[in-house]
């Protein structure tokens, strides 16, 4: 019996681990194999023809240090972009989300099926559909030239704004879900008791809704900001060679340009900048409440 039991132990120990395994093992194949890869590029040297190139491990750090120099604009303004779709994602889906979780009722599952059918689109056409709403020749710049909020000469595409718009719509959903889970958590009874207590809706807001809600702020945050600074495609269709964002820079050296070491460079340097920044900002909020 003892040994028995002691079996039943040792097995109940081991149970946790044989459980993970299948996703160590995927993480294994399918990304720490890639990243070492992609490293052992990075610190290579190139050769060959540019029909077949060939690569030399030679712990060429001159790489990064090309990466970093040349195309510094690009990664910043990446950066800006991202942080700038963040913003206008995290404004425009708070009051929508707060909507759904408390004042839908009935309607909550109908509107939250309204936010989510655009997205069974794909990427590609929805933003392809956007070059065409902000065309030159479109309402969207007729109506705002009408008004006075663009010159005559004016346009939408191929700007800066244009990118972010395309960003901030493509990514807004990542937004909204988080926050809305959040603030379905909350129980209305603490409003209740905060109107009780004749707070003002803003400190309401301030006191209660916004630090309850934080955690899908900080998860929605991280969702649109992170894939947002290596999007390549709005920069591409809604921008021009001024709004080049290093997504297409990456993008161009590895199938165009075909320089593997360099783009390999830089998407290492592109993936160390967002790990450091989210870092940053999950220690300023806090993760305690994330889950």
């Amino acid at each position: 019996m003892a040994g028995v039991a002691s079996s039943n132990r040792q097995r109940s120990r081991l149970a946790p681990y044989l459980m993970i395994l299948p996703a160590l093992a995927y993480l294994g194949v399918f990304y720490v194999v890639p990243i070492y890869s992609l490293f052992r590029t990075s610190l290579s040297t190139m050769g060959g023809s540019v029909y077949l190139p060939t690569l030399t491990f030679a712990w060429e750090f001159g790489n990064y240090t090309r990466a970093l120099s040349e195309y510094r604009d690009q990664i910043m303004r990446s950066f800006g972009y991202a942080f700038c779709a963040t913003v206008l994602c995290l404004l425009l889906a708070f009051p929508l989300a707060y909507v759904i979780a408390f004042k839908a009722g009935r309607f909550k599952n109908l509107l939250l099926g309204l936010v989510i059918l655009p997205f069974f689109v794909t990427f590609l056409i929805r933003t392809i559909a956007w070059k065409t709403i902000l065309a030159d020749e479109g309402w969207v710049v007729s109506a705002l030239g009408s008004v006075g909020l663009l010159p005559s000469e004016g346009r939408l595409l191929s700007t800066s704004w244009a990118v972010i718009g395309g960003l901030t719509y493509n990514w807004i959903i990542f937004m909204i879900l988080p926050l809305y889970v959040s603030l379905e958590k909350i129980d209305a009874r603490l409003l209740e008791a905060s109107r009780d207590l004749y707070a003002t809706n803003r400190r309401m807001f301030g006191k209660v809704i916004l630090p309850l809600a934080m955690p899908g702020v900080l998860a929605g945050s991280l969702l649109v900001f992170i894939p947002s600074v290596g999007d390549f495609i709005n920069a591409d269709y809604l921008g021009s060679t001024k709004t080049t964002m290093i997504g297409n820079v990456i993008q161009k050296q590895f199938l165009v340009v075909k320089d593997y070491p360099v783009a390999a460079a830089m998407s290492f340097v592109l993936m160390a900048l967002i790990l450091g920044g989210v870092l940053l900002y999950t220690r300023a909020l806090g993760t305690e409440d994330l889950v």
